[in-house]
């Protein structure tokens, strides 16, 4: 439904591109996606998932749509509970349909995405990479509610084919609504709405600054925050949706005004995200592996613990390399695996028993940077990697959690 979420600006509420690599024991297993939910397909090749939330969200639709029925249609009786249901799964249909449209455009420039996921509030785009002109980046966020739009119009022209006041009619003029009201909140030029996504390349393609749009399209998203919370009850108070006044009962105040803090939360929530990535995306090519690598000493494998450090600490380094008896790497010392020797059990440890088995994907050369290195770490989760010149010739150690701390860094600095 949008594109931005809390993984970020480039997430539709879309993922972040650039986020610190896992550590090895958060490596999900074959078939898993974390925090994505339930695998539904892969049109296009593209991962759908069903977020556990979806099904909080089907529910409440079922539970409100079908009181609407009854009063439309009294007779169906419980039934209209399948109805609603029914119309519950149509909409997220929808939703799916709005969200491969961004897919469909992001994989037309070349754009890789990750997955897309139904979840509570709409749909999540998750493309993992930046559009490289604003033209790209309007179009982009313009495709999903434009099929929201289509959408709407061939409901209402569904409607001419089916007669008033029937379980078809109520069904196809709630999915012409529903998808009405995507388009035109999806429209709202605020972060991390796909409007906002527009009103962003739009400053961006006025400044030629993409930050100046980010910022611009964040602070607007945070006003539509504001104006949400305040303003959705205000409206359904006062009947300016079309609703009766009469009607209105504490619990209906009560039910906007949570519904309203829920949007202006997600909302608020998406543009600071929006920010913040944008934000690092401007100092990622600050990390560079050769600068973030420890100094190294190798050690054979059945060096003790306590001569190692002593050989580290003579050499001013803060990793352990083991290699064979031709000088080769093998494997790496982790670094938590030292923190759990006692200081008295050290001589009688051998480095071999801490040490982590190289994979060729631990190799990183030297002379990666920004989001190439991230990617790199992505591909291969661990907590240590060999960092190699173009010789093979060892350079160091690199440590995820120098990786995170420079993150933090990052973000920790004034934008440009």
């Amino acid at each position: 439904m949008n594109q931005d979420d809390e993984r970020g600006e480039n997430q539709r509420p879309r993922s972040g591109d650039a986020e610190p690599p896992a550590p090895a024991d958060s490596r999900p297993r074959r078939g898993e996606e974390p925090g994505g939910g339930i695998l539904m397909g892969r049109p296009f090749g593209v991962p759908v998932y069903v977020a556990p939330s979806w099904f909080l969200v089907a529910a409440l639709i079922t539970w409100v749509f079908g009181d609407q029925i009854e009063r439309v249609l009294p007779e169906l009786g419980a039934a209209r509970y399948l109805v609603s249901l029914f119309f519950a799964i149509a909409f997220y249909a929808s939703v799916l349909v709005h969200e491969l449209a961004h897919t469909i455009a992001a994989l037309r420039f070349k754009l890789p995405v990750r997955r897309i996921q139904l979840q509570f509030f709409g749909g999540v785009s998750e493309i993992e990479k930046e559009t490289e002109t604003p033209g790209r980046e309007f179009v982009l966020a313009f495709v999903g509610p434009l099929l929201s739009l289509v959408l709407a119009g061939v409901f209402y022209l569904t409607l001419y084919a089916v007669e008033p006041g029937t379980v078809p009619g109520v069904l196809l003029a709630g999915l012409m609504i529903s998808n009405l009201i995507v388009a035109i909140f999806n429209l709202l030029p605020g972060l991390p709405l796909d409007g906002g996504r527009m009103l962003r390349a739009v400053v961006w393609k006025i400044t030629g600054k993409p930050m100046v749009g980010t910022v611009a399209a964040a602070w607007v998203g945070r006003a539509l925050a504001v104006a949400v919370l305040i303003g959705l009850p205000l409206l359904t108070r006062t009947g300016a949706l079309g609703n009766s006044t009469d009607e209105i009962s504490g619990m209906d105040t009560v039910t906007d005004a949570l519904l309203a803090a829920i949007l202006a939360a997600i909302i608020w929530t998406g543009a600071g995200n929006s920010l913040r990535m944008a934000r690092l995306r401007e100092h990622l090519p600050d990390l560079r592996a050769r600068a973030l690598t420890r100094r190294a000493v190798p050690v054979e494998p059945a060096t003790p613990l306590s001569e190692a450090l002593r050989r580290a600490n003579e050499a001013g380094a803060r990793a352990l390399v083991v290699v064979d008896g031709l000088g080769t790497p093998t494997g790496l010392v982790r670094e938590s695996a030292i923190a759990g020797v006692p200081q008295h059990r050290r001589p009688w440890v051998a480095v071999s028993t801490l040490s982590q088995d190289l994979t060729d994907g631990m190799r990183v050369p030297a002379e990666l940077t920004g989001q190439p290195l991230l990617d790199h770490l992505r591909a291969s989760p661990a907590t240590e990697y060999l960092v190699v010149e173009e010789t093979g010739e060892i350079y160091g150690v690199l440590s995820t959690a120098d990786v995170e701390r420079a993150f933090v860094k990052a973000m920790a600095r004034p934008s440009a």
